[in-house]
């Protein structure tokens, strides 16, 4: 595993929501967190970067459980695709995304690049908290 100068930031952040600093998360926080730009992906395809050319490999339930237990922390985005589909974002601020249906691959649209006229009441004793839009695009 490389070092990295944010393994102490990780350790606290993960203690800090009550998750144990194992190897196997603090391995994964590197893989997601360690880069200047946005990162998408799937389980799937993350168990495949995150194994690939490494003596150690890391469980795909392991992988799953991260994943599942960092979105509910609030360090991941979840987005759906379809009904099977499930895709998570590095930025889990407002926006929205492309999703290219030829690549499977999601980019950002900022938040402000898309206005909304008119939005549904919701209904009695709920408030709106988020409205992200993914735009399905093709060749």
């Amino acid at each position: 595993m490389i070092i990295s100068h944010n393994l102490k930031m990780y350790v606290q952040k993960l203690r800090s929501s009550n998750l144990r600093p194992t190897k196997q998360r603090l391995k994964i926080c590197q893989f997601l967190f360690d880069r200047k730009k946005t990162f998408h992906f799937t389980v799937e395809a993350l168990n495949k970067k995150i194994n690939k050319n490494v003596a150690t490999k890391v469980s795909l339930a392991t992988i799953y459980n991260t994943v599942e237990a960092f979105t509910n922390a609030g360090y991941l985005k979840e987005i759906l695709t379809s009904k099977n589909k499930s895709y998570y974002d590095t930025n889990i601020k407002s926006h929205h995304h492309f999703y290219d249906e030829g690549s499977k691959e999601l980019t950002d649209i900022h938040y402000s690049q898309i206005k909304l006229s008119r939005v549904p009441v919701p209904p009695k004793g709920k408030k709106i908290k988020n409205l992200e839009v993914v735009i399905r695009i093709q060749k």
